[in-house]
């Protein structure tokens, strides 16, 4: 049975011995999501980011400003995989060692394999999409970006480069910094603007700005919701919490002023990505539970973090 320890500035983990086994199973299901997540975005990078002029936010677009600056200012024709090996290639090495070796490994193969994927893609599957509208390319182009990080991370890996700073973020603050990442892409393109249209730039704002809005939906699990909960049923519902999501709780005595009855609150803050399944749950244990779901922007102290690794 898996024990919880305390780690480093209260996080509760789980022990490395059962965290680094994973079932043959589990290990095929994160290679397919990883795998499908790059064939999505090496779709992406194909169709909708030319077709639009779009130059990406983080290090993929900053491959992609190499590529075409290698190209225009030199005449040189940079494969596209390699740039972006060697740019993922600290913050590989930085996640390695603070995050987990086996995210790393997995976040590093969707580096590779994304890179290799834009760069032998058959015509055929790019010529699947032809858009000549701007707009169009950088909302729907966003959309399917959105979606190729959101596989990877619920694989347990990443996308790499400014994801890889993302997750660290999130790992060691336990608060969602997707829209910081945003908003230091932006920086990027601004910087790009000196040397291409300020048209690219703009609508690559709006692709950005989408992919990170798509992330936010599909991505849940790096945002905490409090649950207020008053009901009859303290100890199974306790009992419930902790076994659904291996979270604790604190209950509170008090007065039912309506029928001046005695209650009891449960409280306790869960994951986002939780919250549907345990708030279905109580209400099938207690239908008569009282259950409020609040927004957490921020945590301090101990809170239980799925292993990586």
């Amino acid at each position: 049975m898996e024990k919880n320890s305390a780690g480093p500035k209260g996080i509760v983990t789980l022990s490395k011995t059962d965290a680094w086994k994973s079932p043959p199973a589990h290990v095929a299901k994160r290679l397919l999501l990883i795998t499908a997540g790059a064939l999505l975005l090496a779709f992406d990078l194909n169709t909708f980011v030319p077709a639009g002029g779009l130059i990406p936010g983080g290090f993929t677009g900053l491959a992609l400003l190499l590529k075409e600056s290698a190209l225009r200012f030199g005449g040189i024709k940079l494969p596209f995989s390699i740039i972006l090996i060697v740019l993922n290639a600290i913050p590989a090495a930085i996640c390695f060692k603070y995050i987990g070796k086996w995210f790393t490994i997995y976040s590093g193969l969707m580096v590779v394999l994304s890179g290799l994927f834009t760069d032998w893609m058959p015509a055929m599957f790019i010529r699947a999409i032809q858009l000549h509208d701007v707009l169009l390319s950088a909302v729907f182009g966003g959309i399917l970006n959105g979606a190729a990080v959101a596989l990877c991370l619920y694989a347990g890996a990443t996308s790499g480069g400014t994801d890889f700073i993302a997750i660290l973020i999130s790992e060691k603050y336990r608060k969602d910094a997707w829209n910081q990442i945003f908003a230091g892409n932006c920086v990027i393109l601004i910087l790009a603007a000196f040397l291409f249209e300020l048209n690219r730039i703009l609508y690559s704002i709006i692709f950005q700005f989408t992919t990170t809005m798509t992330l936010s939906v599909m991505y849940r699990n790096y945002q905490q919701r409090t649950l207020l909960i008053i009901t009859n049923k303290p100890q199974e519902v306790y009992d419930l919490i902790r076994n659904l999501t291996n979270h604790a709780a604190t209950s509170f005595s008090g007065i039912g002023r309506y029928e001046m009855a005695e209650r009891v609150m449960i409280y306790s803050v869960v994951s986002a990505g939780e919250v549907s399944a345990l708030v279905t749950a109580i209400t099938k244990l207690d239908p008569h539970a009282f259950i409020n779901v609040l927004k957490t922007e921020q945590i301090n102290g101990r809170f239980y973090q799925h292993p990586k690794d």
